[in-house]
Formats: C-alpha cells, sequence, structure tokens
C-alpha cells in the first residue's frame, strides 16, 4: 500500500510538471534590441539603437482606427562601485508617438514638438525602430574614466492607452509589447570626463 500511495503522489507530481511545462509562458519579449551603442558628440554622448519588431493585428488596427500608440524608449548609465551602491549616471526616456489621421491619410510618427508624416504604416514603423542621435549624456555630466554600463529597452506604453484598452492590457497580452533590457559596457572618451579635481576621491583612491 505504502509503494502504491508513493507512485500516485509520483505520478500526480509528474502531472503538475507536464502541466506547467505544456502552458504558454505569462509573458514573451516582443520586442528585440538588435543594436545598442554609445556615440561622443560635440555635445556629450549620443545612443544609437535599433529594434526589431511588428505590430500585431490588434494593435494595427487600433493605431488605424485612430488610436496613438506611445512607445517609451529607456535609457540608463550606471557605474559600478565596489565600496558603496552603484551610480546612476544618466536615466533619460524619450516618448514617440504613433497615430494615424484619417483625413490626410497618413501615419504620424513624433516625439515632442518634432513630427512626421508616412504614407504607410510600414514606413512609420522603419524610423521608430531606429533610434539615432539621442542624446542621453551632456556635456558637463560628471564622468569619470572607468567602465559603465549602459542599458536599453523599448515598451508599448500601455498607462496612455484609452481606458477600455488599459484594461484589457491586464488580461490580455496582445497589448504587450516591450524589449528585455539590452546591457553592454562603455568607457567615456577623454572629451567627455569630469576635471579630475572633481572626481570621487574614493574612486581615486582604489586605482
Amino acid at each position: 500500500m505504502r509503494g502504491f500511495a508513493l507512485l500516485k503522489k509520483l505520478l500526480a507530481a509528474f502531472a503538475l510538471g507536464t502541466a506547467f511545462a505544456a502552458a504558454p509562458a505569462a509573458r514573451a519579449d516582443d520586442i528585440e534590441v538588435s543594436d545598442a551603442r554609445l556615440i561622443a558628440t560635440d555635445d556629450g554622448v549620443a545612443l544609437a539603437a535599433d529594434f526589431v519588431f511588428d505590430l500585431n493585428p490588434r494593435l494595427a488596427e487600433a493605431v488605424t482606427n485612430g488610436v496613438p500608440l506611445y512607445f517609451a524608449v529607456e535609457f540608463e548609465l550606471t557605474r559600478p562601485r565596489w565600496y558603496w551602491f552603484d551610480e546612476k549616471a544618466a536615466v533619460k526616456r524619450l516618448q514617440l508617438r504613433l497615430s494615424y489621421h484619417a483625413l490626410s491619410r497618413h501615419y504620424r510618427l513624433s516625439t515632442g514638438v518634432l513630427q512626421q508624416n508616412y504614407p504607410t504604416l510600414e514606413e512609420a514603423l522603419n524610423v521608430l525602430r531606429r533610434v539615432r542621435n539621442w542624446q542621453v549624456v551632456d556635456r558637463g555630466a560628471a564622468l569619470t574614466d572607468a567602465n559603465y554600463e549602459a542599458a536599453v529597452r523599448m515598451r508599448l506604453d500601455v498607462t496612455l492607452l484609452p481606458k477600455p484598452f488599459q484594461l484589457s492590457a491586464l488580461t490580455s497580452r496582445d497589448l504587450n509589447l516591450e524589449s528585455p533590457w539590452k546591457r553592454f559596457g562603455f568607457r567615456p572618451p577623454a572629451s567627455s570626463l569630469a576635471p579630475a579635481e572633481s572626481r570621487d576621491p574614493k574612486e581615486a583612491e582604489s586605482r
């Protein structure tokens, strides 16, 4: 009897594990950061990033029917420190708005006061997928001669969708579109470094 009871428990555990394995993932990454790099400019440091994604039929239909979609590109630059918490050297957020105007029959991509019209959704998405010359570190930032970790991601900001869509996003992943953080190393060029007297003295002692 004891052997039979043990067998039942093993079979039950196997069935439960199979059920979890067969169940779809709660969330998948629908945006891929295919490339990201930092480039020194006269004004500081700029980000160039490429994203790979498509709108699913529900999102494509929503934007074509007049629902604007807001995409957020988020960037962080962190300096690890052995003696204290890691330092956040820069935190930036870029908001891109994708919309459709029925009168002109054009898709519009805008950020801040800048906007551009495109005849097709695919042409607008091709521009949305490529971030160029986004200044993420100002020239006066106090960067030091050290190794930093940069991170970037893109996501659809569901909090800016109409209320019915926000409620639907709680139960349906059709409206959840985002990438994981893409992390990569960065060492500031000499032109971006802070003057020696303004650098962290504890950091200098560790060299």
